[in-house]
């Protein structure tokens, strides 16, 4: 799920400016491990131990099945992509399936060991690294997905495509969920002043927040709906579907800019189903 600016240090200079691969990755791993306590303790309800939800909007995969209809994922090998404290992995293991949850952040995949050392049972197979690098081999998974991790925070989506392709088998799907790219053209606010735009949707400079030398401490990165779809065709995906999912009555907890408010007006979310070609 999107993060909010819990690292009240990071908020003081926000800019928009360039920030390349290695600035960007950077940033992403101290961010979460300083805020993964916050984000766990203030989010963990709504995410779940076994949960996989895709967005803020409450979108449940048990009822969505973009990855699959129910029984198909039993025995599947499951790449879960920024998957910080491995919610929607559990409940993939819980399907049947063979996942392997993905994050940047030690602190996460601390999280996620904790839960799963609370639960008893099979632990979650987990591995640091950045998903613009993927240590596997090719074709090692039958499915990929992310629910809003690492596709904003990296700097060449394109090369993040690519390499989510090289280790899918034929036909393997690639699911994944981010801010829907209008958001960016208001501002990052559940109220009234979040409904009028104040940049331009076509701009890609990535968001920044920096320290008092300058550094980036956190990278958000923009692309548009055609960027999006480029990226995967460029990589040799074929996209199945795109979808935004509406915002559901009797749901009103906010979460960061997503609000009751907003998501009944414009669109919060933008999900991408891929299969590989």
């Amino acid at each position: 799920m999107p993060p909010e600016g819990l690292d009240e240090e990071d908020d003081g200079d926000a800019v928009r400016r360039t920030a390349g691969e290695h600035e960007s990755s950077r940033a992403s791993r101290h961010w979460w491990d300083r805020n993964a306590d916050d984000y766990q303790d203030e989010h963990g309800a709504f995410l779940g131990d076994d949960r996989f939800v895709w967005c803020p909007e409450g979108l449940d995969e048990a009822e969505a099945r973009l990855l699959g209809e129910a029984g198909s994922l039993k025995g599947l090998a499951v790449l879960e992509i920024g998957a910080g404290a491995a919610q929607c992995s559990r409940w993939l293991a819980a399907q049947g399936a063979r996942p392997l949850a993905l994050d940047i952040s030690f602190r996460q995949l601390q999280h996620a060991r904790r839960i799963d050392l609370g639960r008893g049972g099979e632990p979650v197979a987990l591995v640091q690294a950045d998903a613009a690098v993927l240590p596997f081999a090719d074709g090692a998974f039958d499915l990929a997905c992310s629910a809003y991790g690492a596709v904003p925070f990296s700097a060449d989506t394109a090369a993040l495509m690519r390499e989510v392709h090289r280790v899918l088998r034929p036909g393997g799907r690639w699911v994944f969920s981010v801010t829907h790219p209008i958001r960016w053209a208001f501002p990052d606010e559940p109220g009234p002043e979040g409904l009028t735009a104040a940049a331009s949707y076509f701009d890609r400079t990535p968001y920044v927040e920096q320290d008092e030398q300058g550094r980036a401490t956190y990278v958000e990165h923009h692309r548009t709906l055609g960027d999006r779809v480029r990226e995967l065709t460029g990589a040799g995906f074929r996209l199945l579907d795109l979808i935004e999912p509406e915002w559901p009555d009797g749901h009103e907890q906010e979460w960061g800019g997503w609000s009751p408010l907003r998501g009944r007006l414009i669109p919060g979310t933008a999900i991408f189903v891929a299969e590989r070609g």
